[in-house]
């Protein structure tokens, strides 16, 4: 493993101002500060952390970026248009901002930095590991995966005594068996191109995240993992809004 040490928001929707209180947020105490995580939609997150603003898969469809703080970090799991927008990146980037983004990205954005599976780096503070995230059943045809293995990455973050799993477009691969002390974890739930809610609950039950939420479900029955789930201790399933 390879690893690097590198030293409110409103949104106009259909002509309609809507404040930070419209979108969904979670706040969780680690040692280190308070963790914000809001939820924007589908694959895109914003995690606030000790004044630092990381923003995750951002894409202009889902939120106006222009109307939202920088980003000190940005995370791009993979070079697919509902999690790569190069527009939305460079509405939030400024001069100190680190994009971070697989080498498939780097073709579209070649301005970030490229970590490959395994790899990690901290950049002020906050320690981030790439991880697999791929397809193993559902394939676009034979012998070709939606989600190729090696060209996307799932990311750890570690925020204090927290640790943030972020798992990209992915199914339940043997890898997140190796996943350790996952605190809250971000499963994506859509067929054909990731996981059915019975994988998402096998994901889980893996490595054990104190809190799972589902993420791109788009129109997948949360309800669904919600009773697979039902029975498994030590893991509590949260719905938000992130079709």
């Amino acid at each position: 493993m390879k690893s690097l040490i590198i030293g409110n928001i409103c949104v106009v929707l259909f002509g309609i101002t809507v404040s930070a209180a419209d979108f969904e947020k979670d706040v969780f105490i680690t040692s280190g500060g308070d963790l914000a995580i809001t939820f924007i939609g589908h694959g895109t997150l914003m995690m606030e952390f000790n004044g630092k603003v990381i923003h995750i898969d951002p894409v202009g469809s889902y939120a106006d970026y222009s109307k939202f703080p920088k980003a000190d970090l940005i995370l791009v799991t993979h070079e697919h248009g509902d999690h790569l927008d190069v527009n939305a990146i460079k509405l939030l980037r400024k001069e100190s901002s680190l994009v971070v983004e697989t080498k498939r990205c780097a073709d579209k954005y070649p301005d970030g930095m490229v970590l490959n599976n395994g790899d990690s780096l901290t950049f002020m503070g906050i320690e981030i590991e790439a991880v697999p995230a791929y397809n193993i059943k559902h394939m676009r045809s034979p012998g070709n995966p939606y989600h190729p293995k090696g060209a996307g990455n799932g990311y750890v973050i570690h925020f204090a005594d927290k640790k943030v799993y972020v798992a990209g477009d992915t199914e339940n691969i043997p890898e997140m068996a190796k996943l350790k002390n996952i605190d809250i974890a971000f499963l994506p739930m859509n067929l054909p191109y990731t996981m059915t809610p019975e994988m998402v609950a096998d994901a889980a039950k893996m490595f054990h995240p104190k809190i799972l939420y589902p993420y791109h479900y788009g129109n997948t029955d949360t309800s669904k993992l919600l009773d697979l789930m039902k029975d498994q201790k030590g893991t509590e399933v949260r719905i938000r809004d992130l079709k």
